[in-house]
């Protein structure tokens, strides 16, 4: 992986590759930036209180938001890289075709789950936006930072779409779009 190219190459054909490619890009982008903007504030922050004995008003506004941002974008690339939690005792000890199936079954029962939890999210962010709320600090309606809750649960349902049909179209069993079942080198299965 030597080249950007490479990082957001997917194996998927057409425009699912296409679809796959952007969201990658886009949660690689929305994490780098989220976790620089946080340090930059934070440091910021910091020189402010102990070098000019005053901190910034805002910082502990703006961290909340990156946070959100953070957690919900990265629960969609987590997704990408096969790197979420599993209880896999009882799914490890099946067959390959049963393993296969049930594969199949958990990314789109999980992709479904997440476009559920999506579509409530927007049903609250709508009760947010009507109750006008807003910031202390920044004064910026509290509705626009909670935008990034659907879109987390988007991207990561549509993650989890992509590894169903990944699974479908492929021989071998994906736990992600890229990531083969399996463990690497230094993990053992016990």
């Amino acid at each position: 992986m030597s080249d950007d190219t490479d990082l957001h190459s997917s194996a998927l054909p057409g425009v699912l590759g296409v679809v796959d490619n952007a969201v990658s890009r886009f949660e690689s982008f929305v994490l780098a930036a989220g976790v620089l903007l946080m340090a930059l504030n934070t440091v910021a922050n910091v020189i402010g209180r102990f070098v000019f004995q005053n901190s910034l008003f805002f910082s502990e506004e703006l961290n909340r938001i990156l946070i959100i941002m953070i957690t919900f974008a990265g629960v969609g690339y987590a997704a990408r890289h096969g790197r979420h939690i599993r209880m896999s005792a009882i799914y490890d000890a099946m067959p390959v075709p049963v393993r296969k199936i049930l594969m199949i079954i958990i990314s789109v029962v999980t992709a479904l789950s997440m476009f559920a939890l999506c579509y409530f999210a927007v049903g609250y962010i709508g009760k947010v936006a009507s109750s006008g709320r807003v910031l202390p600090s920044l004064q910026i309606p509290v509705w626009w930072i909670l935008l990034w809750v659907p879109v987390g649960f988007f991207v990561t349902g549509l993650q989890y779409a992509l590894t169903a049909v990944r699974n479908i179209t492929e021989k071998d069993i994906y736990l992600s779009t890229t990531v083969l079942e399996g463990y690497d080198d230094n993990e053992q299965e016990i």
